[in-house]
């Protein structure tokens, strides 16, 4: 049995919290019979954990966000999004959140300021943090919420947000559901603590635990929790002790479970014990249950009914390509300005001087900043001490911590924490110390910003920087090149520029972009002092999809970019080669118009990139080429990269690793076709 204390709350209170957790469970009870039907596909049922969900809506604010999983249909219903409207979304219909493309609570929601997980557990508990840092930037007195199953919970996303939020005093109630499995592993394989509480001191945070059957406790706990952090900002743990009654989804089963554990929880259940206490009480009547429940019944039938009459989705496959990326609104047509191409916003004036290829990133990303309010920049060590590569130096004297942000060693936490902010309209800039740190938070980029506009129409306006590349004796950890690693993933940008100039521009632009952007810079270019050039001083942004003709010819086509670009041209100009070169600049999407135009004319072909030569950008190129210039063509189409190898410290080993010597060498044997 459950012991309710209603302390000051009205009896109208109690009643709607009544009728928010009697709604969830009939809408299971109907979901779990078209299933059986074959009219639902698939199901999680959350039967036994709706107080947890319904208490956290309920004492949340309305524009307050919460992030909840598979089972928290609580909380939808009792924010107060219509039965029909979520019944299209687990139908796949066009006018469901995610326009067929996501099933269940796999979506987001600004309008009632809820943001759906993705399968990849604890990946959502960052996002928090995020959401949390535009409230704390903005002064809004606001708290987030995040669910976290037991299992979730052993994720390294976990940490990592728990971990940012302590450092950064972030307005975050982490709520963990222990209902004692994570799909079908008992809490005693899945962590060894007696109790999530006792994390909390480990982080520096507060933590309790609180019967989460209970909707009173869970409704008052989260009501005064929120209260106080509004006034106090500063993440607290909070852990849900729950059952739940059915599999980890329908088609799971419960044969792992013991029934004994069904028998004590049912006893416990949150609806029928909180039912018996309102009527014990002389709040609730059996008249009063048989109107709520013929009310939600008919809401429930109507929707069914609506629904399953819409029509099917008839594939566009235009409609889908364009719900890809985000619009862009910017200038309708590009022009030359001066030595650069494809300007889209030109500078307010002619004055130039000299810039190295990073003094001219340093320089665009401050204007960047004084441009966009909003826009927060966030890695390690890029406050006082200016970043390693000492882009950012100078930036907390004239932006502040608010805006320039030391982050923890958290790149998954920051990641997410960038799309966050985003949600609440924000920009962020990520700067991952080294492009090869990117891999631990590769999950956030593939998976949440790269998806986010396609699944749900939320823009992911997140720019990461990755300093990249060889040649500086720093080894397999601090010199790959792994552009080649997003390329596949629909819903993201990659820009590669190889000179100051272009490094400039195209890095307005890409923070200008709502799409996220990776942006490769080679670090070998950072200091050349052959590469110094003159730069506009004014803001300026370059057009990012269009390719740069480096070099104008006849006998051969050079597509490149990074460091590539000056291996080529310096190369094609010690040989007096009449060659097209063509630097791609951006790298998705790539200019395919540039490339088959200098293809048609010279006839041949050859792709140089730094990074290793099997399943390259290059590959990709060169097929394209194959398949839509072929009649054109008078020599194979040769690709050349670095070795099929980690990148060596040994500077010998290094200079063999890269494609340098073996592309003149290509290049002439193409050239004698």
């Amino acid at each position: 049995m459950i012991t309710f204390y209603r302390k000051q709350y009205s009896n109208e209170l109690l009643i709607d919290l009544y009728q928010s957790i009697l709604k969830p469970r009939m809408i299971e009870e109907k979901m779990l019979i078209l299933l059986r039907q074959g009219q639902v596909s698939k199901w999680f049922s959350g039967i036994g954990q709706e107080a947890i969900s319904v208490g956290v809506a309920k004492a949340l604010q309305a524009d307050e966000y919460i992030l909840p999983l598979h089972r928290n249909l609580g909380v939808f219903t009792a924010r107060g999004i219509p039965f029909a409207k979520l019944f299209s979304q687990w139908q796949g219909k066009m006018d469901g959140f995610s326009k067929g493309r996501e099933r269940s609570f796999h979506f987001g929601t600004n309008e009632y300021h809820i943001i759906g997980m993705i399968s990849h557990l604890g990946a959502m508990l960052g996002v928090a943090d995020g959401i949390a840092l535009a409230h704390l930037l903005n002064k809004e007195k606001k708290v987030t919420v995040v669910f976290s199953g037991d299992g979730g919970a052993s994720e390294g996303d976990f940490h990592e947000a728990l971990n940012t939020a302590a450092v950064w005093q972030l307005p975050v109630i982490f709520l963990i559901e222990n209902n004692g499995y994570g799909l079908s592993t008992p809490s005693n394989e899945q962590f060894k603590f007696k109790s999530f509480t006792d994390k909390g001191i480990g982080y520096g945070m507060e933590a309790y635990k609180i019967d989460g059957n209970n909707i009173l406790e869970a409704y008052d706990t989260i009501k005064n929790l929120s209260e106080s952090l509004r006034n106090n900002p500063r993440p607290v743990l909070l852990e849900c002790m729950t059952f739940r009654m059915r599999g980890h989804e329908e088609a799971s089963g419960t044969k792992y479970v013991p029934q004994e554990l069904f028998e004590l929880w049912g006893k416990k259940d949150p609806l029928s014990n909180y039912e018996n206490y309102l009527q014990q009480e002389g709040i609730l009547t059996d008249e009063m249950i048989e109107t709520f429940r013929a009310e939600i019944k008919k809401e429930i039938d109507n929707g069914v009914e609506e629904v399953l009459a819409k029509p099917d989705i008839i594939p566009n496959t235009e409609f889908e390509l364009a719900d890809v990326f985000v619009p862009v609104s910017l200038p309708a047509s590009t022009f030359n300005h001066g030595s650069l191409q494809h300007v889209i916003v030109k500078p307010a004036t002619e004055n130039k001087s000299k810039k190295r290829y990073i003094d001219a990133i340093s320089d665009g990303l401050k204007q960047a900043m004084r441009k966009h309010e909003n826009l927060v920049l966030m890695g390690q060590d890029i406050a006082e001490y200016g970043g390693v590569f000492k882009i950012t130096q100078g930036f907390v004297e004239e932006f502040g911590k608010g805006r320039v942000r030391n982050t923890p060693l958290c790149e998954s936490a920051i990641l997410g924490a960038g799309y966050g902010l985003a949600i609440k309209g924000m920009k962020a800039m990520v700067e991952m110390q080294f492009a090869d740190f990117v891999s631990v938070g590769f999950n956030q980029i593939v998976n949440n910003l790269a998806k986010s506009y396609y699944r749900w129409g939320q823009p992911a306006d997140v720019v990461v920087r990755m300093p990249t590349g060889a040649g500086v004796g720093a080894g397999p950890f601090h010199s790959q090149s792994n552009e080649a690693w997003f390329f596949h993933v629909p819903g993201l940008k990659i820009v590669y520029p190889s000179t100051p100039a272009d490094a400039k521009g195209l890095l307005t632009a890409a923070i200008n972009d709502p799409n996220p952007v990776l942006f490769f810079e080679h670090k070998v270019l950072y200091r050349m002092v052959e590469l110094e050039e003159e730069v506009y001083d004014d803001y300026y942004m370059l057009d990012i999809g269009k390719a740069k003709q480096v070099q104008t010819g006849n006998d051969v086509s050079i597509i490149t970019y990074g460091a590539g670009v000056h291996w080529a041209n310096a190369y094609v100009k010690e040989k007096n080669i009449d060659a097209d070169i063509i630097d791609l600049r951006t790298l998705l999407p790539w200019d395919k118009e540039a490339v088959e135009a200098s293809v048609k004319k010279t006839g041949k072909a050859i792709i140089l990139h730094e990074d290793t030569l099997t399943g390259g950008i290059g590959a990709e190129i060169a097929a394209h080429i194959a398949q839509h210039c072929f009649q054109y063509l008078d020599a194979p189409v040769i690709r050349t990269g670095s070795l099929d190898s980690p990148v060596p410290f040994n500077t010998e080993l290094e200079q063999n690793f890269l494609p340098k010597e073996r592309f003149k060498t290509d290049l002439e044997k193409l050239l004698q076709f």
